[in-house]
């Protein structure tokens, strides 16, 4: 383990405790004397199907780029897409397959971006959905400000079931 202060290669684990999903390691730099943490987490083999047919291994790295340059400028913490892509990997491992397409993966990240903030939602979808004219992005906008109508809709009967 490199220290991610002078990068040496002289640590030393000076505590271990196990979470519920991985293991949380202390670290001392044997260089620099600095102190660091580290979490080990088993991640189980997961294939993408890409648009091309091609297949790479699954990357949850990439998936929380995506999310991270769909919300810039938004006010979205990174712990909240950190969450989102946890959410994301989990729904997919749930799905019992070795290999998912990317077209799976960017409709969960749609999903949980319309809900969240709607200038992310229709950044993403403008790379996911790869538009070709102006159009295509309108009728992308139209749709999502149906389902916030509907969803509104269902916000306000739900909340006057609640009143009864």
């Amino acid at each position: 383990m490199h220290c991610p202060f002078c990068q040496n290669e002289d640590t030393r684990v000076v505590d271990s405790r196990e979470l519920p999903e991985s293991v949380r390691r202390r670290r001392e730099c044997g260089g620099c004397g600095q102190r660091f943490t580290t979490y080990e987490r088993a991640e189980p083999s997961l294939y993408v199907i890409k648009k091309d047919r091609r297949r790479e291994e699954f990357d949850s790295r990439k998936l929380f780029e995506g999310l991270r340059k769909a919300c810039v400028k938004r006010p979205i913490s990174t712990e909240h897409l950190e969450k989102i892509v946890k959410d994301i990997q989990s729904e997919l491992l749930k799905l019992g397959k070795v290999e998912v397409s990317s077209e799976i993966i960017g409709k969960l990240a749609m999903n949980q971006l319309r809900a969240l903030d709607e200038v992310a939602y229709v950044r993403f979808a403008s790379v996911y959905r790869e538009f070709k004219d102006i159009d295509s992005l309108l009728e992308e906008i139209e749709g999502y400000r149906e389902w916030k109508r509907k969803s509104e809709a269902l916000k306000h009967q739900l909340t006057l079931m609640n009143l009864e």
